[in-house]
C-alpha cells in the first residue's frame, strides 16, 4: 500500500514538473521517469478496483464479525480448507487462555 502512494506521489511530483517547464524542455530522465510512472499506474489499476471492490463488499461482513467476537484469544487460527473455505475453531475448553501482562488500551471510535 506504501508502494502505490509513493508511486503516486513521485508521479504527481512528476507531472508537476513537467507542467512547470513550458513545451519540449524537459529532459530525457524526466521525461522516461513519468512515462515509467504512467505505466505503472496503468498496470496498477485493476488490482486497485479490485481491492476496492473487495473491501466494498467484505466490509461489512468483517465489521459484524468483529462486533460478534468479544475475545479472541479464545480462538484458533484461521484455516483453510481444500474446497477454499475458511474456518476459525474456538479453542478447546480446558486449553488454558495466556494472560495479558499489560492491559490492552481500549480505542473509541
Amino acid at each position: 500500500m506504501k508502494k502505490i502512494f509513493a508511486a503516486l506521489f513521485v508521479l504527481s511530483v512528476a507531472g508537476h514538473s513537467a507542467v512547470a517547464q513550458e513545451g519540449d524542455g524537459s529532459s530525457l530522465m524526466e521525461r522516461g521517469a513519468q512515462q515509467f510512472l504512467e505505466g505503472l499506474l496503468q498496470e496498477m489499476q485493476p488490482a486497485w478496483e479490485e481491492m476496492r471492490s473487495f473491501m466494498e463488499e467484505m466490509g461489512p461482513a468483517m465489521m459484524g464479525m468483529m462486533e460478534e467476537v468479544k475475545d479472541w484469544s479464545a480462538y484458533e487460527p484461521p484455516e483453510m480448507l481444500e474446497n477454499g473455505d475458511i474456518i476459525i475453531r474456538r479453542k478447546p475448553e480446558g486449553s488454558p487462555i495466556p494472560e495479558q501482562t499489560e492491559p490492552v488500551p481500549q480505542i473509541e471510535l
